[in-house]
């Protein structure tokens, strides 16, 4: 049950925001045990965002809350992929880029309690 939270300064197409969703589908699975089927994702676009104090650039930040965790390695891997999907897909430069985890023991989903 991960959900991913995309927050960029720059205004983005609705392909650019179909194929950003399609590729962190790709890239959820990165994390042991997670997929598409319970993905869930919140691109939003002309965020506010300074970074060094300034806007000079396209930023990004990105948070995902997983139920439960993952391994350093698989967190690692899956904050490149998705540096580089943003870098890609909506010339976000990889070094104004944030990724966030959180890890949640307590999720909520179609009216129950995990």
């Amino acid at each position: 049950m991960p959900f991913i939270h995309v927050k960029v300064s720059e205004k983005v197409t609705d392909s650019q925001i179909e194929t950003v969703k399609t590729e962190l589908g790709k890239a959820i699975t990165l994390l042991p045990g997670k997929s598409e089927g319970y993905l869930m994702v919140h691109i939003e676009d002309g965020c506010h965002l300074y970074f060094k104090g300034n806007q000079a650039a396209p930023t990004a930040m990105c948070e995902v809350s997983v139920f439960g965790s993952a391994p350093r390695n698989a967190c690692e891997a899956l904050t490149a992929e998705i540096c580089r999907i943003l870098e890609s897909e909506i010339s976000v430069p990889q070094n104004r880029t944030y990724v966030k985890f959180s890890f949640i023991d307590t999720w909520g989903y179609d009216g129950y309690l995990f």
